[in-house]
């Protein structure tokens, strides 16, 4: 069978996705907020154990340098790089890449907006954030609440559980009828699950529901306090905003500490390890960036592609790509 050459998405899908990038570029504009470019290819890659990412082998004079090259999963570290120069608040829309997946609602090259607010917490970017995701369901005539909810109090809430002190059997006991294969999977797997399978199904079509301040383990690049409203546990400044059922964006009170964010990568590595999987380098340029300085900021990354998927009311990502992986 001769593959299929016509675009998956159709013209008035490619045409709103032009408009939705006319507009994101005008809502930061309106706001003094730079566009920048920075490199697709890095030394580095991604340590989080969740995501995999491209290598690539360069063939050219590299000067002593390393031949393998990392394709992004997202331009955060050159961002954070340009934060801790001196350049000011700042965002990309671009292209990045993620290894192993490819589904219904992922595709392995994607487009992601990624912007950084100085002197701004997490809490006061998801107003920012909402604010973005309102102008784009402008141009589809739709409108959408914001709701802020406590991680915590939304799985006390909903599924009548304690995320912090719940044992691993009591939260794959939440998950009820729902069947997975336990092997390899630790206490935030079985949060995530739970998000997922249990919590997100539920989340209404037209609300946008920002949740706040995830455990401690979950923090990757955000900071960490203690919660006072959360009988003293730990807790991750960092915030996932969902349209519907859809996880649109991922948002952190940066963290500035480069010794923290040294371990938290040795931490990646070990981990890795321990399920058997490669680990790219790590990014010394970032922690040399974080020892000179990073200045008080918070930062949020959006998927373009879920958004126009959440738009559309699409749960399939082929939709609102001109051309899909399978017709890459």
């Amino acid at each position: 069978m001769t593959p299929d050459w016509r675009p998956s998405a159709g013209f008035d899908v490619l045409r709103l996705r032009a408009r939705l990038n006319a507009r994101i570029r005008a809502f930061f504009a309106e706001r003094a907020v730079t566009e920048v470019e920075t490199p697709v290819m890095s030394m580095a890659g991604n340590t989080d154990p969740n995501i995999e990412s491209f290598p690539l082998a360069f063939s050219g004079r590299t000067d002593g340098a390393p031949r393998t090259r990392w394709l992004r999963t997202s331009p955060e570290f050159p961002l954070k790089r340009l934060l801790a120069a001196g350049f000011g608040d700042c965002y990309e829309l671009g292209r990045v890449f993620r290894d192993g997946e490819a589904g219904g609602r992922h595709n392995p090259e994607f487009t992601m907006l990624e912007w950084y607010r100085l002197g701004w917490d997490h809490r006061r970017l998801v107003g920012e954030a909402a604010a973005l995701v309102q102008a784009a369901l402008a141009l589809v005539d739709r409108t959408a609440t914001l709701v802020e909810v406590d991680y915590h109090a939304l799985y006390r809430r909903e599924l009548d559980i304690d995320p912090a002190r719940t044992d691993d059997a009591g939260l794959r006991a939440a998950l009820g009828d729902i069947d997975i294969d336990p092997r390899g999977l630790g206490r935030d797997d079985w949060l995530d699950l739970l998000m997922t399978h249990r919590l997100q199904p539920r989340f209404p079509r037209d609300q946008l529901l920002a949740v706040i301040d995830y455990p401690a383990s979950q923090s990757a690049l955000a900071r960490i306090r203690t919660a006072d409203g959360n009988a003293g546990v730990p807790v991750a400044e960092r915030f996932e905003l969902y349209l519907g059922p859809l996880e649109l964006a991922n948002g952190y009170h940066e963290l500035a500490d480069a010794r923290e964010q040294g371990t938290r990568f040795l931490n990646d590595h070990a981990l890795r390890r321990a399920r058997g999987i490669g680990a790219p380098p790590t990014d010394t340029r970032l922690l040399d960036a974080l020892d000179a300085g990073l200045p008080d900021c918070a930062g949020v990354a959006l998927g373009i592609d879920r958004l126009l998927m959440a738009m559309l009311g699409s749960e399939r990502i082929a939709d609102v790509l001109a051309f899909d992986f399978s017709r890459a």
